[in-house]
């Protein structure tokens, strides 16, 4: 009978066990959302976002507060779009003076998977108040198409 208890295994065994309930945010499953920038325990799913549409646009809005925009990547592969981006701290106080920090701080990345292709051509992306909103252009082959019908 082989010994079963090292630390390697028991770790693989918690991620994957994330992994399963990772969809299961409501009822009463908890939100594994919650834990996105302690290390280990869950995948960042920072920056929160919305997604949504227009006939023409995919519309992404993220919620980043306290983010440099000029360090903020986007990469749209395929029908996925990856934010990546550094959260810094709200302050420089040394870790041993906090109580309570629940603000998370440190390196995120977020994809997102998109429902339609997009068009590399008139993408945008603003960053404004803490909110990055995004526009992405719907590949024709997305858009819906009118079709006639002949009356024979």
């Amino acid at each position: 009978m082989a010994v079963w208890g090292t630390s390697r295994e028991m770790e693989e065994l918690r991620r994957e066990v994330d992994r399963v309930f990772q969809g299961f945010g409501g009822g009463r499953w908890p939100s594994f959302r919650r834990l996105a920038f302690l290390p280990g325990l869950a995948a960042r799913q920072y920056p929160l976002v919305n997604l949504h549409e227009d006939k023409d646009n995919l519309y992404v809005e993220a919620l980043a507060p306290s983010i440099d925009p000029e360090k903020l990547e986007l990469n749209v592969q395929g029908t996925t779009l990856t934010i990546s981006g550094v959260k810094q701290p709200q302050s420089d106080l040394p870790v041993e003076h906090y109580h309570r920090c629940e603000r998370s701080a440190g390196r995120f990345v977020r994809s997102v998977e998109l429902p339609y292709p997009v068009s590399d051509q008139g993408t945008a992306a603003t960053y404004k108040q803490g909110l990055l909103l995004i526009t992405l252009p719907k590949h024709e082959s997305a858009k819906p198409k009118q079709i006639s019908v002949q009356v024979g």
